[in-house]
């Protein structure tokens, strides 16, 4: 399991885009037929990719830097379809799981695996350390809360499903949902914001291999940029902003975990003071 450390505000103004992306960015999580896992100290997040072949389904391992008996025995996790169509297994019980449907797995689960029903199957996994036992729901992309912001004027009208939150599918700490700009625009989170109290990922993903999405991070006063594929992974800490533009729309998935659970607590940034 790959670790990512915690990192500074202070640190960020002096590395460069190798170090940014060795310290913030993850790709190539979805190799066909592996699980791949990366402990982030950014509030102690487990961030993986499964992408069983058909035919054969992956086991969920529990790696010795958890020091558990097994994966779930402190944690709750999210498994989310980015492409394809399988089936979750947990503790004997079978999920189907597809394009943006979301899973949520309750602490104390204990056998997890991964099956797809095609070729390209995708699942990302999102993980917390859980204080209480909440149940294992399934979350179809039609059942999540679905609402629309921002204007075509400025490029970033959206769709934002919530899949798990405070006034719906509940859990300990994990509050994961997807932003789909509408075609058209191309700018997510914008005007941007910061919450202090959550450290929040993003995935990308529903790109074509030609395009990319420039991911803005960092203090206001002090951006930086990643540049970013289908299926790459983005860390933002709690003090970062996060936000993005495509060179067409693009779809992410977004999970936070940290103090509350509160979708609505966040430190708006106005543009000029970027």
């Amino acid at each position: 399991m790959d670790i990512r450390h915690a990192t500074h505000p202070d640190e960020i103004a002096h590395m460069s885009d190798e170090q940014l992306r060795a310290r913030f960015v993850i790709s190539d999580l979805f190799v066909p037929g592996s699980l791949k896992l990366v402990y982030s100290h950014e509030d102690r997040m487990v961030l993986g990719g499964a992408s069983p072949l058909p035919g054969a389904a992956l086991d969920l391992e529990t790696p010795a830097e958890l020091r558990a008996d097994y994966f779930c025995q402190r944690r709750e996790l999210a498994v989310t379809g980015l492409g394809g169509h399988g089936t979750v297994v947990v503790d004997g019980t079978r999920y189907p799981l597809g394009h943006m449907d979301a899973l949520y797995i309750g602490r104390g689960a204990r056998e997890i695996s991964f099956e797809a029903d095609i070729e390209g199957t995708r699942f990302f996994l999102s993980s917390a350390v859980s204080g209480e036992a909440h149940s294992t729901t399934l979350i179809p992309k039609a059942e999540a809360l679905t609402t629309e912001t921002g204007e075509v004027e400025h490029a970033n009208r959206r769709i934002v499903r919530k899949h798990i939150h405070e006034d719906g599918v509940r859990s300990s700490q994990l509050v994961l949902g997807i932003t789909a700009p509408e075609t058209g625009s191309v700018w997510n989170s914008m005007p941007p914001h910061t919450h202090d109290r959550r450290t929040e990922v993003y995935a990308y993903f529903d790109l074509d291999e030609n395009e990319r999405v420039f991911h803005f991070m960092g203090l206001p006063g002090q951006t930086r940029h990643v540049l970013l594929k289908d299926g790459d992974v983005v860390i933002s800490p709690a003090w970062s902003m996060h936000f993005g533009v495509g060179t067409t729309n693009y779809s992410f998935l977004w999970v936070m975990a940290g103090e509350n659970q509160s979708f609505a607590d966040m430190d708006q940034i106005t543009v000029p003071q970027i």
